[in-house]
């Protein structure tokens, strides 16, 4: 029984590790595009959305 609990929460902890690393590198691409673009537009809407949140951005 016990090997059985551990084995599934083997399997939880791995099925999980795809979607965390594809939302990390999303964010890292979002971050990246977003913080070293030179279109206006992009950085215009950052900058909106960031007051909006009420989120310190300078």
């Amino acid at each position: 029984m016990v090997t059985n609990s551990a084995a599934s929460a083997a399997s939880v902890s791995a099925s999980k590790i795809i979607p965390l690393s594809m939302s990390a590198l999303l964010g890292l691409f979002m971050v990246g595009f977003v913080g070293f673009s030179h279109l206006e537009v992009v950085h215009n809407a950052a900058h909106d959305t960031r007051h909006s949140l009420a989120f310190p951005c300078h």
